[in-house]
């Protein structure tokens, strides 16, 4: 099947790649030229484990194809994807749909032959039927179906997400995309993973209600931790407890910092945006999101209440930068609002992140030391703080790590470590939701 995938950022890239590899014929466009030469020379413009080698292999296959014609592309296709950037719209909130809908004309104005055209960029309810009629108004005799097909791809772990998915949602009542769609995802029926054909609105809720949920669940795993460290309690095992419910599930009930990333923190604006509109305001969304953002800052204020120095003038090492483990992505990464508002109270900062230092040197204040590993960003720090729990930052030689830093103080705000190993070296431990347990 000929497949044009507009826009190659992270959905765009990662899902035209894996349809590939499926043995499908994908284009992928992209207005950026500097992008689509250094795609064509096997430069990533993103981090994800595993894409590089994926990306050469359907290359090498003459499976897959970066182009920045656009009219070509989708001339050829019998499957047309959508998936360009939604940002926040400033002012107010709402989804930016004018990348959506500058592609949807120029689709239009290139379609040969009857042509699904697909929306993976996640949209709010109503958007397919605007598509639809823009579509229609630029080119009146096009044969085109509007399908939303929103993509559930976790960074770190997309390729895997998208071959071996919970399910694929496909929103349409058109029976002929009904049929283009079933045979687009057939190579998945080996996995048996579900297809859910619904309606096209049922479709775009079910993504924007599947975030907002798992950020529900992160925010309310946050909270409890905050109840565990004044009552005494651990919060990993109220989480473990409460996770063996199946009807809770253990996944997303990891108390941290907050939140952050390309999806959760627009995606639950977005949502209570188009609720207040309805006149059905999503009340506990919208406190969601105020206690996430809160929190991020209350993550940094922890860290200054940990320090046994005043902060102006003191060091403190920052290990992870990036939003999640395996990505480069600083989009709304707790380490932004933690950075700042130690900076602000005059505090020097060593950071590193194994892929992530050159985004963060982009959204991070000037004067920041980024060392070249974690034991470098530890000397002479008065305390080390661990905000993204890589890999690599899971089993650190303590005793070495001790004598790198100026103040043997670790804030621990993904609880990695047992706390009883770092007290029992002589460190002061400040974990999250950990209660008496949390300092030595």
């Amino acid at each position: 099947m000929r497949v044009a995938m507009i826009g190659t950022g992270y959905v765009g890239l990662v899902s035209g790649t894996c349809f590939s590899d499926f043995g499908h014929d994908v284009t992928c466009v992209d207005t950026d030229l500097s992008k689509i030469e250094r795609l064509k020379a096997g430069i990533m413009p993103i981090f994800e484990p595993g894409l590089d080698d994926l990306v050469a292999r359907n290359v090498a296959g003459g499976r897959l194809h970066f182009t920045t014609d656009l009219a070509e592309a989708v001339a050829g296709a019998e499957v047309v994807f959508i998936a360009v950037g939604t940002p926040s719209r400033r002012g107010d909130g709402h989804a930016d749909l004018s990348y959506v809908h500058a592609a949807a004309r120029e689709i239009a104005r290139a379609v040969k032959g009857f042509t699904v055209v697909v929306t993976k960029s996640t949209v709010p309810v109503g958007t397919g039927a605007d598509l639809e009629q823009i579509i229609r108004e630029e080119a009146p005799g096009a044969d085109i179906a509007v399908v939303s097909n929103p993509e559930f791809l976790r960074e770190g772990a997309a390729i895997e997400d998208f071959k071996r998915p919970d399910r694929i949602v496909v929103g349409t009542a058109d029976p002929r995309a009904r049929e283009v769609m079933a045979a687009l995802y057939r190579p998945l029926s080996l996995n048996t993973a579900p297809v859910l054909f619904t309606d096209r609105a049922n479709a775009e809720l079910i993504k924007y209600a599947s975030n907002a949920f798992l950020a529900v669940k992160i925010t309310f795993i946050n909270e409890m931790a905050d109840l565990c460290e004044k009552v005494g309690g651990d919060v990993q095992e109220v989480a473990r407890g409460i996770g063996l419910d199946r009807r809770i599930g253990s996944k997303f009930l990891h108390a941290g910092p907050g939140y952050g990333g390309s999806c959760f923190p627009k995606d639950t604006l977005a949502l209570t945006r188009t609720a207040q509109e309805a006149g059905t305001p999503l009340r506990l969304v919208e406190t969601v999101t105020t206690v996430n953002e809160t929190r991020k800052a209350a993550m940094g204020r922890r860290v200054l209440e940990a320090l046994s120095v005043p902060p102006r003038g003191a060091t403190v090492a920052v290990l992870g930068l990036t939003f999640k483990p395996n990505t480069d992505d600083m989009r709304d990464s707790p380490a932004i609002n933690i950075v700042q508002l130690l900076v602000d109270r005059g505090v020097k900062i060593r950071a590193y992140d194994p892929v992530g230092m050159e985004e963060a040197r982009k959204v991070l204040p000037e004067g920041i030391h980024y060392a070249t590993g974690a034991y470098e960003c530890a000397e002479g720090a008065d305390a080390l703080v661990i905000v993204t729990e890589w890999d690599a930052f899971r089993a650190l030689d303590l005793d070495r790590l001790k004598t790198q830093l100026r103040s043997p103080i670790v804030v621990d705000l993904r609880n990695i470590y047992p706390p009883e190993d770092l007290i029992r070296r002589g460190f002061t431990y400040v974990g999250i939701g950990r209660g008496d347990l949390s300092i030595g």
